[in-house]
């Protein structure tokens, strides 16, 4: 985030042509309103200064939760709007006292500044009801917020030795956005909702409840249908909260996330309206009853209702713009649809999310046991949509949203992806569907920028972003804007463009073999030489996964930690609740009983779930990040290595127990299956790789249905390619038959190698077959009859990857350094406390009760933590 900028002269120009337009408050409904000026008035007719009382400048306050987890820069783009020379910002001062007879203000700092038209956009604030010890009570509103409560939240880590205890009143969107970020940070989170469910005022009971099983599933304890009612405090320290329902609990931090109230003062001071739960009323042109003064954002009531969401705000703001230049534009409806942005955690809302409507007609599908819930809300006819709710799964939340208000052309229960049906290739958006709800940009827009409507084509996804601003805010849109993008450039015969991403031109099999063939070893390099910009959440773990399939080298050093996701830094997959899984290597589901034994001591020492996979393998479910060492340095010590389930590499070889028990087995499967895992363990793809070995064509371990499936015939092996589980299933293809052993080790190298040479991004073994020219085909002439004449390359890059592969968990515990990543706070104890233990129950963890901890059973419920980058990563 910028400095703050040095207040500018705000005296009124002797020009009497140009009008003084002020805005009071600089958040982003002023932001979107001197950009929209600055876009819209090319004359230069008015001359804009937006005051703000916060030295930032104008930030992204639906992204406010990604402060949680380091000092994210939030400015709002383009931040360059504050460089012209008719648009002012003065940060740091509040507006005191308007005088809209004189068509002056005044600010805390004295300054007085003149005015022709004045546009309140002063939001709102956190309200803390007065109850008992209200006065030691935090809030998450602002930057500042949030980062005075990161720094006491460790600050009582790091005095009590354990983590702190935060409990947020408020079962909303920034309550459970608090609550979450804090968890990952090591906290000890709750919540507490005056609501029977979560988030009451956008989701029916069932979303509620499906919502609040997989929060509490993240080792969030939740307090229902009560709300705080005193916060004790001990030598000027909180210690404690008691709750309406007589309950109390511990706390060593308290804040609330209630909602907003309008901070509608100055409105009050000169006499505006005020609508009925507060706020300055405004009409569809977004004027107050006060000649001259409009009013934007949380702070104006429009048909007796404040609302707090960005798109109603910035739609707003574009009004006044439009208005104040000689426009008609007018501001109609509020759009409530929500996405939760807690990670782990997908749920979203839209329209009429809670069947108000006469005769509205609701379709569910819910998994408790899953923790789904997705609803449509259909008009009686069940053809026209008109609203719905998704918990668990989002994922049709960006392509049905657009839709409201227009017919399906199949019947609703195809659109539930949780349902199983098949949905209908795509709807075709009328020009009207609203596509990006922060911008109010619709798919007619989108669709004319593509085609060059208004000015040139934009056939790129970063350009179409930029000159329509879909995408630009909260980011749920971009997959549809994609596919329009893809769809217009398709009818109109273009090329699709390959990019890997906005900082790269390149496809991921050219930047592949760009790293190759330049020898290039770091991220820097890449970008320098390859690409633009800083990189982004799309090329970065590409580009560590090319790296590490190319060098061998530990995934974490030479500034490669920042190129991972969360499960490759943390060496471990993340779970729903926050916690990690232990998932050691056991090549075929062959193992000694005393390797057994040993896995069964670290489940209980570390009170650890356990599940024995579909790949033969044993899960160890629900430990913490700072636990993950000490887990490990067990089962290293045991002969068990990383079973590479956190990356998207080799997940395991399934098999049958062959010839060497089994009257049918033709082949000893256990055998191949233990040399092929110990042969790809540890190598970097695309996407995960399962293989499979059969002993017979019975086939128990369902060979075909792997990327990889062996399959034992009298003569040898049968080679199979291209199957996949999951949302797309695939049967494998045959590539070569009676194979010996040799040859069927040639084969796989080659094949593998060529998948992750020349695959996309995230695609999968079937489907990158079936997008080759040539299919099945084409992979056996490069594979078995060597077309392209790379064998031997694709060979020597395996032999490569055998020769310097290592064991990831063994590198780091034999490295302090890289130990250190492991810890949950910066200065957090190098020996965890050994009170600090996990309660593990079937459906969830739970902390444990007064009675528990004071027999020693169990005590405190440790919050989830993520690694934490560290300089020079």
């Amino acid at each position: 985030m910028t400095e703050p900028a040095t207040p500018a002269d705000a005296s009124v120009s002797s020009d009497s042509s140009v009008r003084d337009v002020l805005v009071v408050g600089a958040g982003p409904a002023a932001h979107r309103l001197a950009d929209s000026l600055h876009a819209r008035d090319t004359d230069r007719r008015l001359r804009v200064t937006v005051v703000g009382e916060e030295t930032w400048q104008p930030y992204d306050r639906v992204a406010l939760s990604t402060r949680l987890d380091g000092a994210a820069d939030l400015t709002l783009q383009p931040s360059a709007v504050w460089d012209d020379d008719h648009i002012r910002l003065v940060l740091g001062e509040r507006v005191d006292a308007i005088d809209h007879v004189a068509r002056t203000v005044t600010t805390d700092a004295g300054r007085v500044i003149a005015w022709d038209e004045l546009v309140l956009a002063t939001g709102s604030s956190a309200p803390v009801p007065e109850i008992v010890g209200h006065e030691h009570a935090r809030v998450y509103r602002t930057i500042d917020d949030v980062d005075r409560i990161v720094a006491e939240a460790a600050a009582l880590a790091e005095e009590h030795g354990r983590p702190a205890r935060v409990l947020v009143a408020g079962g909303g969107l920034l309550g459970l956005e608090a609550a979450g970020g804090l968890a990952r940070l090591g906290a000890e989170s709750a919540v507490v909702h005056s609501g029977g469910w979560l988030m009451s005022a956008q989701l029916d009971e069932g979303a509620g409840r499906a919502l609040g099983r997989i929060i509490s599933g993240q080792g969030i304890a939740l307090h229902l249908g009560t709300r705080p009612q005193t916060i004790h405090v001990e030598h000027d320290r909180v210690v404690g909260v008691s709750f309406t329902n007589g309950r109390r609990i511990d706390a060593d931090l308290v804040i609330f996330a209630i909602g907003i109230r309008a901070r509608d003062e100055l409105g009050r001071q000169i006499g505006a309206e005020l609508g009925p739960r507060g706020g300055v009323e405004v009409d569809t042109a977004c004027r107050t009853s006060m000649p001259g003064v409009w009013a934007i954002g949380e702070v104006a009531s429009f048909e007796g209702r404040c609302t707090g969401l960005v798109a109603p705000a910035n739609a707003m703001a574009e009004v006044v713009a439009d208005r104040l230049l000689g426009g008609f534009a007018e501001f109609t409806t509020v759009d409530d649809a929500t996405k939760l942005k807690l990670s782990g955690v997908d749920v979203a809302s839209f329209g009429d999310a809670l069947a108000t409507a006469d005769g509205a007609l609701e379709i569910v599908y819910a998994d408790p046991a899953r923790g789904m819930y997705q609803k449509l809300v259909m008009t009686d006819d069940a053809k026209t949509l008109l609203g719905g709710i998704f918990v668990g799964d989002a994922s049709p939340y960006a392509s049905l949203r657009p839709l409201l208000g227009t017919q399906l052309s199949a019947e609703p229960a195809a659109y539930l992806s949780a349902s199983g049906m098949e949905a209908p290739a795509g709807d075709e958006l009328p020009a009207a569907a609203l596509v990006c709800a922060c911008n109010n940009v619709t798919a007619g827009t989108i669709r004319d920028a593509v085609n060059g409507e208004h000015g040139e084509p934009c056939t790129e996804l970063g350009a179409l972003k930029t000159c329509t601003r879909a995408g630009t805010q909260c980011g749920s849109c971009v997959p549809l804007v994609k596919k329009l993008l893809e769809g217009e450039l398709a009818k109109s015969g273009i090329e699709l463009s390959r990019a890997l991403c906005e900082h790269f031109e390149l496809s991921r099999q050219e930047l592949f073999e760009s790293i190759r063939v330049l020898e290039l070893t770091s991220f820097d390099e890449i970008i320098a030489r390859l690409g633009t910009g800083r990189g982004c959440d799309v090329c970065k773990p590409v580009i560590g996964s090319i790296l590490a399939t190319q060098h061998g080298s530990y995934i974490l050093d030479a500034g490669r930690g920042t190129l991972q996701d969360t499960n490759d830094r943390a060496m471990a997959n993340m779970q729903k609740d926050g916690t990690y899984s232990v998932v050691p290597r056991i090549p075929a589901g062959e193992i000694t009983p005393e390797k057994l034994a040993v896995i069964a001591e670290v489940a209980m020492e570390y009170g650890l779930y356990t599940k024995i996979t579909g790949g033969q393998r044993i899960d160890l479910f629900g430990a913490r990040l700072d636990q993950l060492p000490d887990i490990w340095k067990k089962l290293v010590d045991a002969g068990f290595e990383s079973g590479q389930a956190y990356g998207k590499a080799l997940r395991n070889v399934k098999s049958c127990v062959g010839s060497t028990w089994c009257r049918y087995g033709v082949q000893d499967s256990v055998s191949m299956a233990v040399q092929l895992e110990l042969r790809y363990r540890g190598l970097r793809s695309p996407h995960k790789l399962k293989f499979g070995v059969s002993g017979c064509a019975r086939e128990c371990a369902e060979a075909r249905g792997k990327d990889v499936g062996v399959i034992a015939t009298d003569q040898g092996w049968n080679m199979y390619v291209g199957g996949n589980g999951g949302f797309q299933p695939a049967h494998a293809q045959l590539l070569a038959s009676d194979l010996d052993d040799e040859t069927l080790l040639k084969y796989i190298d080659r094949y593998i190698m060529y998948y992750v040479r020349t695959a996309d991004r995230l695609q999968r073994t079937a489907r990158w077959i079936e997008d080759l020219e040539g299919g099945i085909d084409h992979v056996r002439d490069v594979v078995v009859n060597d077309s392209l004449g790379l064998a031997d390359e694709l060979e020597r890059a395996m032999d490569r990857h055998v020769e310097t592969y290592e064991d990831e968990w063994a590198a780091t515990l034999a490295d302090p350094e890289r130990l250190r990543r492991f810890r949950s706070f910066v200065n957090a104890p190098q020996t965890p406390d050994p009170s600090i233990a996990r309660v593990p129950e079937r459906d969830q963890f739970r902390p444990a009760t007064p009675e528990e901890r004071a027999d020693g059973r169990a005590v405190l419920l440790a919050g989830a933590t993520i690694p934490v980058r560290g300089r020079g990563e």
